[in-house]
């Protein structure tokens, strides 16, 4: 109950902060170019699109993003400054396939109490075949937000970014195609990678087994089985019933190895490999790439990390 009052004030508060930002300074109610020291105003829902944006719009971009790093996206609450950068922004970017919940969801939530225009707002997954997390007897529950693990929808989501961008500022259109074009050279040659590294593990290797059914759009591009332990982070993570089914999948698929992402607790995967004795290879990223200077601080990176620390855990050599 305690819970519920927090969210509920919380709401409030940022209604009525919106309101009196409204009040001053007003919103845009159609797509414009910002001309603040010549920066568009962005604001991007989480980190792998801040760092799409910013390859692409570059300096003409000044970007606002919301969810940090170490924040699970899935479930977010806009911070008193997030909701001031919504109202004073000319654009906003979010990834869509429900990851921000859809226009009920937290993101939607912002939108109306900003007063923001959607046609202000650009769902960078466009266009892209939306995959479904399934439930236990096999029915599709809902859509699975993880499409950018797969490469292939990183080119997708970056033309999506490169078209966005034109249309809101079409006096920079070569800049933009410019940038866009190398940005998405380097993610073409990532998809190349991931082709050529997953095309050489063995078939009785093509098993990959994760903590959440984060994967699925990647797995299914390069066939390869993909068992997990829940299947969405927003759900019960780690039960009893969960672990029971994925040590039965283990049993059948008799994976190489087991990997754990960057931003779970490791707890249930550790739960998995003792009572399997299949050990745990390392660590992948899902949600989020790392902070500014870090290991994986891009989405290039994030990928290369990836597809590097799959081929080294599956190759079996």
């Amino acid at each position: 109950m305690k819970q519920k009052l927090k969210k509920i004030t919380l709401l409030t508060a940022m209604m009525v902060l919106s309101a009196i930002l409204v009040a001053c300074g007003g919103n845009k109610s159609e797509k414009e170019t910002a001309t603040t020291n010549g920066e568009i105003k962005v604001v991007t829902s989480f980190t792998i699109l801040t760092d799409m944006v910013e390859a692409i719009g570059g300096e003409n971009v000044a970007v606002h993003n919301l969810v940090p790093t170490g924040t699970d996206p899935h479930e977010y609450e806009p911070l008193p400054e997030d909701i001031k950068a919504a109202t004073d922004a000319d654009v906003l970017f979010y990834n869509g396939l429900n990851l921000e919940g859809g226009k009920d969801g937290w993101f939607g939530k912002m939108m109306d109490a900003t007063g923001q225009d959607w046609d202000n707002a650009y769902e960078l997954t466009e266009g892209v075949e939306p995959e479904y997390v399934v439930s236990g007897d096999g029915r599709e529950e809902e859509i699975n937000p993880h499409a950018f693990l797969d490469p292939h929808v990183g080119v997708k989501m970056a033309e999506n970014t490169i078209d966005a961008l034109i249309e809101i500022d079409p006096d920079n259109e070569d800049y933009y195609k410019e940038n866009g074009g190398a940005y998405v050279a380097q993610l073409q040659e990532i998809a190349d990678e991931y082709e050529e590294k997953l095309g050489e593990i063995p078939e009785e290797n093509r098993v990959l087994v994760t903590s959440e059914q984060a994967y699925q759009y990647m797995t299914k591009r390069y066939g390869l089985e993909e068992g997990f332990i829940w299947a969405i982070d927003t759900e019960e993570n780690g039960s009893p019933e969960q672990i029971k089914s994925l040590l039965a999948f283990i049993q059948e698929h008799e994976p190489p190895v087991l990997f754990v992402e960057t931003n779970v607790d490791t707890r249930p995967m550790e739960t998995v490999a003792a009572e399997s004795g299949v050990e745990i290879f390392g660590e992948l990223y899902s949600d989020e790439i790392g902070e500014k200077g870090s290991e994986v601080d891009t989405y290039v990176k994030f990928l290369q990390y990836n597809i590097d620390m799959l081929h080294e855990g599956l190759i079996g050599e």
